[in-house]
Formats: structure tokens, C-alpha cells, sequence
């Protein structure tokens, strides 16, 4: 009777929320230093969240008040994701740090360490093991740096105190919240970057439900502390977004003198639209070393500041697979990372694992 009589409150508090005004609804809505020494559960647009959770995935609504009431408004995740970026890095100040020696000895160590799981997902996913190894090096070190921020906080602040991408982070805390739900744990511990990026693997809360996997077969899929799953959850995401088996990811370009006037200007921030590979040689554009037997999907072009001015720079065709590596992170420069520290890694690992 208790729970039933609670679950009504909630019902109650849900439909006055919606049907506030929006010049209510702000006057209602507490400050965020209010949500920092109250926690988020008495404000009335979280009230209409834990409503929505109640009435559409069956939450209890006295859990979830408690949940909030412990969330804390946390000013410096909204200060990082506010930071203006004057410029965006180039590829010679990006890269240096996931490129160090000792990010590639701990990709060789990690490899060494897993190599019989790494093996198995490259056979089941298609993905070779030095590009799994590489996300979780470039992600977390292989697991040293998984975030130090409670997630409930995390996502909390950005659902409710970041307008601009509220609606993306209230998808996520809901997905959060019900991850909490599957894999039995308290929703107010678990532990994750300022953005709510969880593991080794950094999913978030969206992409662990729909993409991690139970790859040592516990009973139990955990991105946090065990190895076999993160390993088997990286390969499934990427396999998942159309990562294709035996091929490549960057193959060195040639552009014909004639043809790099009018072929650079297809370069937008360094990147160029996708292209099948035979108009690319009509223009004047060709890759070394590609395979005989190579995709036919259409294909980009990618540029890479080696330098600081403007003669100092590679140009790289992207195939397909690089494509799905943009789909971890949007980024060029994190996608070129994760090759190029692959590489490396497998190249310092032959004859070693």
C-alpha cells in the first residue's frame, strides 16, 4: 500500500510539471547552488523526470527521490563543457600524447595480458586486436584514468543545468539509470568521466546498454572491471557500426601536383565527403600500398598537420573503417590516434605476444 500510495504522489507531481507554463516552470526551478546543497530531487523538472521513469520503465518513485536528493549539481562539469575553443588542435599537438612510448608499451603490456580474449574477439567481430587495444589506450591507459566523477552528478548537472544539450543527457541518465536497474548496483557510486563516460571502454550509458556484451561469460556485463568485457564491448561497437573485416583504415596518399590545388580545397577542417575511390583517381588522387581485394565503398580523404606551418602535413586516404571509428568520437584526430597507436602497438608487439 505504501509503494502505492507513493507511485500516486508521483503521478501527481508528474502532471502538475506538465502542465506548468514555461514562465511557471522557471519560476519554480531551483538555482543550481539550491541543487547543490539539496540535492535535485525537489525540483519540479526532475519531478517530471522520476514521473516519466515511474510511469514508463516501472521505477520506484521513492528509489528515485532518494537517488536525486543525493545527486549534486557539480559547476566545473558545465565550466569544461562551456570552455571555449579558440582554435581546434592540429594533428602535431593532438597526437604526441597518445603516441608516447609509454602509451605503447602499455598497449603491448595490455595485449600480452589479454592477447588469448583479444584473439577471440577478432575472430568473432572481425576487429584486429590492436585497434580494440588502441580505443581502450587512447580512452582510459588501459584502464588508469576511468573518471573521477560520480556519474548520478555528472549527468544530473548536464540533463539539468546544461540546456544546450539537456535533451541528449536526460537520454542518457534515463539510460544510466536503468543500466544501474540491470546490473543491480547503486546508482549514486558508480564512478565515471565528467561527461558520464563509463569504463575502460568509456561508453556511455546509451551505448553500454545497446553495445556491451558479457564476453567472459559471468553472468554479469561489467566495462568497469573486467578486461574480457571491455575487450569484447569495443569490438561489438565497432562491428555493430559496420566495421569490415581484413581492411583498412588509412593508406597513405598521393596527390598529383597538378591536381592538389583543386583537391585540397575538397578539405573541410581536414577532412574531405566520401568518394568512391575512382573518382578520387580521376582527380588525381592515389592510395600506396592499397590491397588488391579493397572495399568498394566510397572512401575520404584525411589531412594530418605534421608541422606547424602550412607544407608540413600527410594526406591519407580514409577508407571505410575509418569512417567507424569516427563513430566512437567524431573526431579525425582521435580517429588517425587510435590507427596510429595500433599500429604502433602491433608493430612493438611482434614476436612479444
Amino acid at each position: 500500500m505504501a509503494v502505492l500510495t507513493a507511485a500516486c504522489m508521483a503521478c501527481s507531481s508528474f502532471a502538475d510539471a506538465a502542465t506548468t507554463t514555461p514562465q511557471q516552470h522557471r519560476s519554480k526551478r531551483a538555482s543550481p547552488a539550491a541543487a547543490d546543497n539539496a540535492g535535485y530531487a525537489a525540483r519540479p523538472e526532475v519531478r517530471e523526470f522520476i514521473g516519466e521513469m515511474v510511469h514508463e520503465q516501472g521505477f520506484d518513485p521513492k528509489s528515485l527521490e532518494a537517488v536525486f536528493r543525493a545527486a549534486r549539481f557539480q559547476p566545473q562539469i558545465v565550466a569544461a563543457m562551456q570552455r571555449p575553443i579558440l582554435e581546434p588542435p592540429k594533428w602535431f599537438e593532438y597526437a604526441p600524447q597518445f603516441l608516447a612510448a609509454a602509451r605503447v608499451e602499455g598497449g603491448v603490456a595490455f595485449w600480452r595480458a589479454h592477447a588469448a580474449t583479444l584473439a577471440r574477439a577478432a575472430e568473432t567481430y572481425g576487429v584486429p586486436p590492436e585497434i580494440i587495444v588502441a580505443i581502450i589506450g587512447v580512452e582510459t591507459f588501459y584502464g588508469r584514468n576511468t573518471g573521477r566523477h560520480r556519474v548520478i552528478d555528472a549527468l544530473a548537472t548536464l540533463a539539468f543545468d546544461y540546456p544546450r544539450r539537456a535533451t541528449f543527457f536526460r537520454g542518457e541518465l534515463k539510460s544510466f539509470l536503468l543500466l544501474a536497474r540491470d546490473l543491480r548496483m547503486s546508482p549514486v557510486e558508480a564512478k565515471g568521466s565528467f561527461a558520464g563516460a563509463i569504463g575502460l571502454p568509456q561508453f556511455m550509458p546509451g551505448s553500454y546498454r545497446n553495445f556491451a556484451v558479457d564476453f567472459d561469460a559471468d553472468g554479469r556485463t561489467d566495462l568497469w572491471a573486467s578486461a574480457d568485457d571491455a575487450i569484447g564491448s569495443v569490438a561489438n561497437f565497432l562491428a555493430r557500426h559496420d566495421w569490415e573485416r581484413d581492411q583498412p583504415v588509412l593508406l597513405r596518399a598521393l596527390i598529383a601536383p597538378e591536381s592538389r590545388e583543386a583537391v585540397l580545397r575538397r578539405l573541410d577542417g581536414g577532412i574531405s565527403e566520401r568518394r568512391a575511390f575512382d573518382a578520387w583517381a580521376l582527380d588525381g588522387v592515389m592510395a600506396l600500398d592499397a590491397p588488391a581485394d579493397l572495399a568498394p565503398d566510397p572512401v575520404g580523404l584525411v589531412m594530418l598537420e605534421d608541422g606547424p606551418t602550412d607544407g608540413q602535413a600527410s594526406y591519407w586516404v580514409a577508407a571505410n573503417n575509418f569512417s567507424v571509428l569516427t563513430r566512437y568520437n567524431r573526431s579525425r584526430l582521435y580517429a588517425a590516434a587510435v590507427w596510429h597507436l595500433g599500429e604502433a602497438i602491433r608493430e612493438a608487439s611482434a614476436g612479444r605476444v
